[in-house]
């Protein structure tokens, strides 16, 4: 097998290649691609084969675009269908090793990025990233016994096969369908994103997929019982703190111990109070949207902006690092679809905006009652527009709206429209309040000290009173 002509260490973890440093992008937003694992019965696989549909690195030009396409078939006395999302998610884990190049996300969001620096040092193939990734799963997964891998940049391909990889995820999402967290005694915690998310401790129950949206409940078990020292494992719940909320004294216990003391509570069902933290594979993010007391969720597909005036890109980044980030959540897709859906917080009644694509995809575990009084970018495109679409269509957040009379003062004066609402809404115990202060008028100034806070500001105008 031709050989990776860089450095190959978790050293290279976190390294980020940047539009100026880079040689080509595969998949990505601007374009598409997925990633596969398939358990495989051994006879079926020719052990280090590559297979390459579609041109390769050396026939790219620089600064281009491609599709993109890994699948592979892995088989062994103890590989089973339900390590197949393990091994899958693993891919993040190990294209990071490779020195000059990128990998993020995972399944059908995958995005890969190759340096200039690697194609100067002598990567000219696929063959030899291929290479260089089926020696890393056979040495670090020891389960695998053989394995072969097949990457395809030809569109025409990968159209004919992403259809039949989305079956597949689905039916493994769907597996959780019947079986929720009371039902074990048993959650599992993921480490992989640490690299990335020092602090960040992902959970996952029956009831809720990791973040990244591509480990359940039966991945994790799997990967804990063949890898006991790898990067999936077993946390026990221990003790109900808070049924509705989702706390237990396990989680709570783990959390603590696996960031470092960062945090010592999750609610793993809470939206506003001790919430789960965000690492940044997530595949969607919760935003708190005060001016209406609700909720809105926004994935990576969509490029537009939110009600708020925000893409998804601005808040992934106000969300992730592996903190507890009050007013913004990120999860996995399938999260959707639980019953206990940030069921502490009013679950689906306080959902106020999703982009139409993410609705439709789980608009079958929307409850009747408020499916259609989700408003998309096709019915709202501002926080007015979203108020008001809100109160025609009589949505369940207004029971939680108080109205307050206000006194408004009519000297020539007329109110933008872009303005707060007169309907004042009240913020969640939990969510944080912009500092307030009185300045001092001995002529000594100000001091703010602001802790654990995110501060943006578009602009001040500072004007002399008359």
């Amino acid at each position: 097998m031709a050989e990776f002509p860089l450095e190959i260490s978790p050293m290279f973890e976190g390294e980020r290649i940047r539009k100026n440093d880079m040689y080509v992008e595969l998949a990505g937003p601007k374009s598409k691609g997925f990633e596969l694992v398939r358990a495989t019965d051994m006879d079926e696989i020719e052990d280090g084969k590559f297979t390459l549909i579609g041109p390769d690195i050396s026939e790219m030009e620089e600064g281009s675009r491609y599709p993109f396409a890994m699948l592979y078939k892995i088989g062994g006395e103890l590989v089973e269908p339900d390590l197949e999302a393990i091994v899958e998610r693993r891919n993040h884990d190990f294209y990071n090793y490779l020195q000059g190049v990128m990998h993020l996300n995972q399944r059908y969001d995958i995005w890969v990025r190759i340096s200039k620096d690697a194609i100067n040092k002598g990567l000219e193939s696929f063959e030899q990233m291929a290479a260089a990734m089926m020696s890393l799963f056979k040495n670090e997964l020891t389960f695998i016994e053989k394995i072969e891998a097949v990457y395809i940049t030809d569109p025409e391909e990968i159209d004919n096969e992403i259809e039949n990889a989305m079956e597949i995820y689905k039916a493994r999402d769907e597996r959780t369908a019947n079986l929720h967290d009371e039902d074990v005694d048993t959650f599992y915690g993921c480490t992989l994103c640490q690299s990335f998310a020092p602090s960040n401790v992902c959970v996952v129950t029956p009831d809720r997929i990791s973040l990244c949206g591509a480990i359940n409940w039966f991945d994790g078990r799997a990967a804990a019982k063949v890898d006991p020292e790898g990067p999936q494992f077993p946390i026990e719940k221990g003790e109900v703190i808070d049924e509705v909320g989702g706390e237990y004294s396990g989680v709570n216990e783990s959390a603590k111990s696996l960031s470092g003391g960062e945090y010592d509570r999750i609610k793993l069902h809470s939206f506003f109070e001790y919430p789960h933290t965000s690492c940044g594979c997530f595949e969607v993010v919760g935003f708190y949207i005060p001016e209406v007391d609700g909720i809105g969720w926004i994935d990576r597909d969509f490029t537009g902006n939110a009600p708020n005036g925000l893409p998804f890109s601005t808040m992934a980044g106000q969300t992730g690092g592996g903190k507890q980030i009050v007013g913004f959540l990120g999860i996995g897709i399938n999260y959707f679809r639980s019953p206990k859906f940030i069921q502490a917080d009013g679950g689906w009644d306080r959902v106020v905006w999703m982009p139409k694509h993410l609705k439709d995809k789980v608009i079958e575990y929307i409850p009747e009652n408020v499916v259609e009084k989700i408003p998309t970018e096709e019915e709202v495109g501002d926080i007015n527009e979203l108020e008001t679409y809100l109160k025609e269509n009589d949505h369940p957040v207004l029971e939680r709206w108080t109205e307050e009379e206000e006194e408004i003062e009519e000297e020539d004066e007329v109110q933008p429209e872009s303005g707060p609402s007169q309907y004042m809404t009240q913020m969640p115990t939990s969510m944080p309040s912009a500092p307030s202060w009185t300045p001092s008028t001995s002529g000594g100034g100000v001091k703010v000290t602001l802790k654990n806070a995110k501060v943006s500001i578009d602009r001040i105008i500072v004007k002399k009173s008359e």
